[in-house]
């Protein structure tokens, strides 16, 4: 069962096109990436999708509702973590998620969630003596304090350290365990890699594509990088045919090849009947980010 339907979606501002025609969906308990540079189009389309832009055509449906006339009602089924959210200083952390879950007819135990984000040695500290990593934890719990169905994140680990990058991960998925449906927006393609079952990527108002992240990247064609180092003793030009003339510099070798598995084997089937040796020999295939930069990126002009 889908959780949100976008049909042929478009906003424009002007002649500026924000959603271009945009059509995707997401299921009942899937995290769902959408992705593109700034100024692709991703805050107004999850803006309409909360309720609080209009759109000019197309339909959009979430939790069986329409944004734009659900009311209370759909509003009390979603949670919205955005980039950056101001507070009430003067509150200490426990008041502040009390004072939020009290708002909805469904919600979280404060204390069972101010430990689920990891501020429990806070609880009693008030929100101007957080740090900007807690903050954003804040943030975090304050978008589940109604137990929501539908949660958006945006830029959910931005000023995150890695520890608590990686700590943050673990609560989304542990969130989508629960069942909780996530939209996710993110400039981390590591954060989408880990998180995303499918991840749609926007370009100039454009959706360029939809699918897995090992989806995109089987799509994008991209060469693997196969590289190592030769010792001193061995030439390149000592090498087995390959696929390609690998690129040498000084005894480091490195190539873009297309079919990495038979590359990788005569490799390995020389280095073992020659005795030698290759330092550091890595074979990497195109990751999610190299194929969000392919499809992110502009046309060349001609003049």
């Amino acid at each position: 069962m889908a959780t949100i339907v976008v049909q042929d979606l478009t906003r424009a501002y002007g002649s500026v096109p924000a959603a271009d025609h945009v059509s995707f969906s997401v299921g009942e308990g899937e995290i769902f990436a959408l992705l593109g540079p700034n100024g692709a189009g991703k805050t107004t389309i999850v803006e309409i999708l909360e309720g609080y832009r209009s759109r000019d055509s197309g339909r959009v449906e979430v939790l069986g509702y329409d944004p734009a006339t659900g009311g209370s009602a759909y509003r009390a089924r979603i949670g919205v973590v955005l980039q950056s959210a101001g507070f009430e200083e003067e509150f200490t952390v426990r008041e502040l998620l009390r004072l939020q879950c009290g708002l909805f007819p469904r919600r979280h135990d404060p204390d069972e969630l101010i430990d689920l984000v990891g501020l429990g040695d806070k609880r009693a500290t008030r929100v101007k003596g957080l740090s900007g990593g807690q903050r954003r934890r804040l943030d975090l719990a304050l978008g589940l304090a109604g137990a929501p169905e539908l949660l958006f994140l945006d830029e959910p680990t931005t000023g995150f350290d890695p520890a608590a990058r990686h700590h943050a991960w673990d609560l989304v998925s542990r969130l989508r365990g629960l069942g909780t449906t996530i939209l996710l927006t993110t400039h981390y393609l590591e954060e989408a890699q880990r998180l995303a079952d499918r991840v749609g990527v926007l370009r100039s108002g454009r959706l360029q594509a939809v699918g897995t992240p090992d989806e995109l990247r089987a799509a994008s064609r991209l060469p693997t990088v196969i590289s190592f180092g030769l010792s001193p003793a061995r030439r390149a030009a000592d090498l087995p045919s390959l696929s390609v003339p690998p690129e040498v510099d000084g005894s480091h070798v490195r190539f873009l090849s297309r079919d990495p598995l038979p590359d990788a084997r005569r490799l390995t089937q020389w280095a073992s009947d020659n005795e030698a040796a290759l330092s550091d020999f890595t074979v990497a295939p195109p990751t999610l980010e190299d194929a969000y930069l392919a499809l992110t990126e502009e046309p060349a002009h001609v003049s």
